[in-house]
């Protein structure tokens, strides 16, 4: 909790306007040409404020009316860091995209490696020693706390963990795959240096499931998996997020 941080209410369920139909599985997640009330970035930034006592950095991938892929992470944690306070590479962060290949909704956490052998046109990309991609390594380990965490979140609860390198998947895992927790710091170790690597824990929805929620409903289930999903962020940053 930051003390000096006064958040403003969240929208109450009966102001909120978001709809389903804002999750749009061939273009992305509608965030132009609406209200405050209706727009998931502004919604989600005063939930995840009021809920954390702790100011949020919202992030973006995509322009114009729909966006490709939404973070939001606590500016306190990207201040922590010696090295890299000035970007949000290096930052864990709750996430939510479309996957318009695999028509999924995929909301969780992720955290990001970034280039090992940075491009000359992404200089801001390139690991860090204070990046929390080392704490996500350091904490794979078996009987970890991370390793209870990812369990219970994968064969309990139905999350995904996804491995990315440059625009593949070289690993994705369920309940009925969960990995060693030394296999997968190998799998996310192998991802070529020159390449952008992530790491993605995410509560997986079909377009069906989207479209017969209301959007009320959505909103609460992306807050809850960002709840489930805490524990395991928590491990990977500097600062630990606290519900109030």
């Amino acid at each position: 909790m930051n003390k000096n941080f006064i958040p403003l209410p969240p929208y109450p369920r009966t102001a909120l306007g978001f709809m389903p139909e804002y999750l749009d599985f061939s273009k992305g997640i509608r965030v132009g040409n609406l209200e405050d009330n209706q727009r998931i970035t502004r919604i989600l930034k005063l939930a995840l404020e009021a809920r954390y006592r702790q100011p949020f950095v919202t992030e973006r991938y995509g322009r114009g009316v729909y966006w490709k892929w939404i973070g939001f992470l606590p500016r306190a944690n990207r201040e922590a860091k010696p090295i890299s306070s000035a970007v949000s590479f290096g930052c864990s962060k709750f996430f939510l995209t479309i996957d318009t290949e695999r028509r999924l909704f995929k909301c969780g956490f992720s955290v990001e490696r970034g280039f090992e052998q940075v491009p000359p046109d992404f200089p801001k990309a390139e690991l860090k020693p204070d990046w929390d991609w080392h704490r996500l390594l350091a904490a794979l380990m078996p009987g970890s706390a991370m390793a209870r965490e990812l369990k219970r979140l994968v064969v309990r609860e139905g999350f995904i963990i996804e491995v990315g390198s440059g625009w593949d998947d070289i690993g994705y895992f369920d309940k009925n795959t969960f990995p060693d927790m030394l296999e997968l710091k190998r799998l996310l170790r192998s991802a070529p240096p020159d390449d952008w690597a992530g790491f993605q824990v995410y509560y997986p929805m079909r377009e069906d499931e989207v479209q017969n929620s209301s959007g009320v409903d959505l909103v609460e289930s992306m807050m809850a998996i960002f709840g489930e999903a805490t524990p395991a962020m928590n491990l990977c940053m500097q600062i630990r997020l606290e519900a109030y």
